[in-house]
């Protein structure tokens, strides 16, 4: 039953409140419960006794992907992450948590991927039979100079196809799931066109050929209150009694922290091979507006929402404004480098295809449309990200030109401005 979500946000406020990600998803629980139940056999089958190794996984989405699986028994889980803090508090959350962690094997590392000691590990203690990749430079603001955009197309491209090569060595029959991104859909920033590249990696036989087991992804939309996100922003702005801050004319798609967990554990495990899972989100019904999403939330913690298009009165007001009921929010234009106003899950010569889950289509991996070599675009970008390659190799304008080799669509769409987040609240 479609509600206006003006309605939804209003109804939220009354005396029994419905959980904070409601306010962004529109939904109380997981729209991935009943696939859950429906198929829990089938997960179990394939993940009880197995051997996990979860990379890049002590983020939001990882973390809750890893307490999905856990459900299911796999008998070793490997976590990696770069974040010793992260990996020391999912230890932390998975120790305290009711459920105990009933795993015969358990281990954290701070590795960095792409490292030698990744791969050492991968020799040592492989094989395993299930691999998911959650490492990702993953914020388009990333894309506001050509040395982040560098530090992208390593961690995005680069060690991704350096890591399936390491896969194919040491656990070449392991079914390997990466995530991806809604912004790998006809993209128009940096990082959603390196997604795009990275699903090629992962797809392009002349790349992942010598893996044996199933390769997968997920495309997804925003994960309400993750790390990093708007919404988690305005949770500590208001701690901080600091005004919140929303682009104007934005709407977006949001699944829940629990949510995202459940597309990855579900495509990593259930999707056919070579698909790229997405979540049967309508655009009509679930593509929110971020505007009407702030104003909800800051009547969720009882204020009214107040609008400002400056920075200083925002800042100067919110005393006065808290103490009469109201928080400030500060308006910005939507003019900042690839800022895509809306989302979408298919892109371009891309098709979905039902695959037996109630919460998730597939979409085939189209191929390379547009010719062009994955080898050779790795042979141009590899110098450029090591440090090897000439100084006009690695300028914004030379990395984008790398993309339209393979995705010459990129070369006209990419949003481009001289304004970054990183001059906005």
């Amino acid at each position: 039953m479609r509600r206006h979500f003006q309605q939804y946000s209003e109804e939220i406020t009354s005396v029994t409140k419905a959980p904070l990600f409601s306010i962004a998803t529109g939904r109380d629980t997981s729209m991935f419960v009943d696939d859950l139940a429906g198929r829990s056999a089938d997960l179990r089958e394939q993940v009880a006794g197995s051997r996990i190794l979860a990379v890049g996984a002590a983020g939001s989405i990882g973390s809750n992907t890893i307490r999905t699986l856990l459900r299911f028994k796999p008998k070793a889980l490997h976590i990696i992450d770069q974040n010793e803090n992260a990996l020391a508090e999912l230890v932390r959350e998975l120790r305290s948590s009711p459920e105990p962690l009933d795993i015969e094997e358990f281990r954290t590392l701070p590795l960095d991927y792409g490292s030698a000691a990744m791969r050492s590990l991968l020799e040592g203690e492989g094989p395993y039979d299930r691999v998911l990749n959650f490492a990702a430079i993953k914020h388009v603001r990333s894309e506001k100079d050509a040395y982040s955009i560098l530090q992208m197309f390593d961690t995005n491209i680069v060690k991704q196809a350096r890591f399936l090569d390491w896969l194919s060595k040491y656990s070449p029959s392991a079914d390997y799931f990466s995530v991806s991104t809604d912004k790998a859909a006809n993209p128009v920033s940096f990082m959603g066109a390196t997604k795009r590249i990275m699903e090629h990696v992962l797809f392009d036989p002349e790349l992942s050929g010598a893996m044996n087991g199933a390769i997968n992804s997920a495309r997804f939309a925003n994960v309400a209150f993750s790390n990093g996100s708007l919404l988690q922003g305005w949770e500590r702005r208001m701690a901080r009694r600091e005004p919140m801050a929303c682009p104007k004319g934005i709407r977006r798609y949001f699944v829940s922290l629990e949510e995202s967990g459940h597309i990855c554990a579900l495509a990593s495990v259930l999707a056919p091979n070579r698909t790229i899972a997405i979540p049967r989100l309508d655009p009509v019904q679930h593509l929110r507006p971020l505007q009407e999403i702030a104003d909800a939330f800051a009547r969720w913690h009882g204020f009214e929402p107040v609008h400002y298009d400056s920075e200083d009165e925002a800042k100067s007001a919110l005393d006065t404004d808290a103490a009469q009921g109201r928080w400030p929010i500060i308006i910005t234009p939507a003019d900042t480098g690839g800022e895509k106003p809306y989302e979408e899950f298919v892109g371009a010569g891309e098709v979905s295809v039902e695959f037996d889950l109630e919460g998730l289509l597939g979409v085939k991996w189209a191929g390379l449309q547009h010719g062009g070599s994955m080898g050779e675009l790795l042979a141009h970008v590899t110098p450029a990200v090591m440090g090897t390659a000439a100084a006009e190799a690695c300028t914004k304008e030379a990395l984008k030109t790398m993309i339209g080799s393979i995705e010459p669509a990129f070369l006209s769409a990419h949003i481009d401005s001289n304004r970054n987040l990183d001059q906005r609240a």
